[in-house]
Order: C-alpha cells, then structure tokens, then sequence
C-alpha cells in the first residue's frame, strides 16, 4: 500500500506521530469514535520494531505478576493483568475483524535455562493459577522439555496455550489497511520535526504541517529529540533476528514440536519460532550504539547454535535488527504531557499486545475515559541516570554485568 508524504497544510483531531502498532490502533480506535486522524510515519508503516520483532504475542505483562504485586500491590498487579490479557485478545480480534493474513499460531514454551530456576516457573504457574484463575499456563517437566524441543541446555519451561505468535510485519500492514479503511488518514516518509502548542497543537514536517486538537506520540525507539521531557525515560537499543531457509517438516517438528514460540529465561533472552514456511525465525543478541553489526546473520547465528547445533550446515537466508525502547523497570512509560498530548513507549520487548492496547486505551483517554490508560500511566517510571546524555554508558555496564551472569550461570 503506497501512501503520500504529507505536503501543505492539514486539520484533524488528533494528529498521531508514528505508524507502529500503537499509531496505527490508535488510528483504528479513535476513528471507530468518530475522530479524524492524519498519522505521521518518518519512513514506512511499520518500518521500525512494529515489523521487525519476533512476533510473539504473550499474556500479562512484560514484568511478571509476583514482581509486579511488589512494585504497584496486589490490587493494581490484578487491573495490569486484565488489561494484559486483553491486549492479547485484542491483536486476535484486530486480526480476526480486518481479515489480516499474519499466520496467527497459539501457545508459547519458556524455557529455564538454569536448573534452579524449575522451582521459580513452577511456583509461577501455580501463582498464576491461584490467584489470577489463569488456567492456560502449566509447568512442564525436564522431560517433557526434552520431547518438545531438541534446543540443547534448557531445564523445565512454562507453556502457555493461550499466548499467540505471528507475522509482525504482515500484522502491522493489515492494521494500516484497517486504519484506512475506517477513514483515518495516513503519511509515510512525513518526519515530523517539531510541534508547538497554542491551544490547538502545530506539527510541522518539511513539507507540510497539521493542526490537531490533541496528539499522539507514537514514536518508541525512535522519538530521539522530538520530546525531550519523555525521552529519558526510554533507551533505545537494537535487537537482531535471522531466518533459515525452508525447513523439512520433520526437522522443523524435532527443533519444536508443537509449532509454539519459544523463549529462554536468559537476561538478554533468546526468543524463536517457525514460520509457515518453516523456516526458523531466531532473535538474539543486542547492541546498544546507533549502528548494527556488518554481519547480522552471523551475529545472530553463534547464539542460534548453541541452542540447535544440528542446524550448523543450515543455510542462513536473512538477517535483519530493529530498535526497540526499554525501560528501566521494563514496564511501559504511559503519560500526558498536557491536557492534549499522550504518549505511550518503552514496551521493553513485549511491544506486539501491549502497544497494540496502548493504542486503544490512547483512544479512550482522548475520548474522556482516563481510567484505564491511568492504570498503565501510575505505573513508576524512572529517568535512566544521566538523562539522554549519559545514559548509555550506564545501560552497556549493566548489560555487561548480565550477560557475564548469563554465561557463568
């Protein structure tokens, strides 16, 4: 789908700034409301993590719920846990209502990747079926790990039937058509580079420039300077996948035999799956600069052996990174800037429910239903120290610090 940069001067209600899954279902939702929107994409929709992740749609939050208790209480852990859930239901009805061909699949493995950590998966799947009535999450035993998935060094692991995973890209494309389709208009390689307020909001690209009632920022990874009081809050940083070639059913079932996605409980965590075609889609490895390595596939590949040796004389077709927005709780940043400017960013990897969500709690919060979206936005969020300046040196400390963990076990 081509679409125009914006050129000369435009009008909407709200203006939205960003055409990833949070632009693009707060499209959605705010014209199922009845507002006119005109969204903003620097590049194409899509283009940024939105179409680059590993596709993985899990249930709850990216922070698990006995930490999240410790952080917020009990009371609010429980409201974060029903909007996690609907946020997953939700990408299944978008997908379901627009018709959107994305390969949708079901369930995820979580894999232990230190023995003593059966105990704490365990205890989290009974947790979750105690006190949350989560009956799609069950421990699975060493041994039945092993039948599952040949991955080498794994443990117990937690199955989650009721996680899903799919094509992010394609996901992110169907969602643009259902934007548009529902009236809201879109602009691709339209970078905004700046915005004032006088009431209304200005938007100003180098070609055009939009009036708005109220806005979204919807930029993630890629907000850099646009809003300086909000960007300390994020770190960008860059994660890396890689596609095999097709795949031999046989061996697709030996890698994982129940086609689910898979992920590890490392700290900078491996996360896989299959796609229709078989191939084996891996994500692992990250950096923390503005470039990525020359060699994506072989950056991707030394990790992707350790876990599947049998694939070392496995042709390597693809190799693609994308940044993403951590933060330093790695629970999502949600706020208002003004009684007309929202954001939402800062997903931490947990991007494709969540921020498909934040675009429809943006939408109620516009609307005039702040409870929701303040249930997402009384979350603590935390500046990395030393603001935008200084924050990486911190970050690749604490990220070196981790791996070493990782490695000694």
């Amino acid at each position: 789908m081509a679409l125009p940069a914006l050129e000369g001067e435009h009008t909407t209600d709200v203006c939205i700034i960003g055409g990833g899954f949070t632009g693009l279902s707060a499209a959605i939702h705010l014209r199922e409301r009845g507002y006119s929107v005109t969204l903003l994409e620097a590049n194409k929709l899509g283009w940024g993590a939105s179409g680059r992740n590993g596709g993985h749609v899990g249930v709850g939050q990216r922070v698990d719920q006995d930490r999240l208790e410790t952080m917020v209480g009990m009371e609010h852990a429980k409201q974060l846990w029903e909007i996690g859930l609907e946020a997953n239901d939700t990408v299944a009805s978008l997908i379901k209502r627009f018709n959107i061909d994305c390969e949708l699949k079901q369930g995820n493995l979580h894999l232990a990747s230190k023995a003593h950590e059966n105990d704490e998966l365990r205890a989290y799947a009974q947790h979750l079926q105690r006190h949350y009535n989560h009956s799609g999450i069950a421990y699975v035993e060493p041994a039945e790990v092993a039948q599952m998935t040949s991955g080498r060094g794994f443990h117990g692991g937690l199955l989650d039937k009721t996680s899903r995973h799919l094509h992010p890209l394609k996901y992110a494309q169907g969602l643009a058509k259902g934007a548009s389709l529902l009236g809201a208009q879109l602009y691709e390689y339209s970078r905004v580079l700046s915005y004032s307020q006088d009431g209304n909001v200005t938007v100003n690209t180098a070609s055009g420039t939009v009036t708005a009632s109220y806005l979204v920022l919807a930029c993630n990874g890629y907000l850099e300077k646009l809003e300086p009081r909000t960007a300390g809050r994020i770190m960008p940083i860059n994660n890396f996948m890689l596609a095999t070639e097709p795949l031999s059913e046989a061996l697709a079932r030996q890698l994982i035999r129940d086609d689910t996605s898979m992920s590890d409980t490392l700290f900078v965590v491996n996360y896989w799956k299959l796609s229709a075609d078989n191939r084996l889609l891996f994500g692992g490895g990250e950096n923390y600069t503005r470039r990525f390595p020359t060699d994506i596939k072989a950056f991707v590949r030394k990790y992707m052996l350790q876990i599947y040796p049998e694939l070392a004389e496995t042709r390597i077709d693809y190799g693609w990174g994308g940044t993403l927005a951590i933060t330093m709780n790695r629970m999502p940043d949600f706020g208002k800037l003004s009684p007309n400017v929202f954001y939402a960013h800062g997903y931490s990897g947990h991007g494709v429910p969540t921020a498909t969500m934040a675009g429809k709690l943006l939408a109620e919060v516009i609307s005039g239903t702040a409870q929701r979206f303040d249930v997402m936005a009384k979350i603590p969020s935390h500046t990395f120290p030393g603001g935008t300046l200084l924050r990486w040196p911190g970050l690749v400390a604490g990220m070196l610090f981790y791996s070493l963990r990782d490695r000694l076990g």
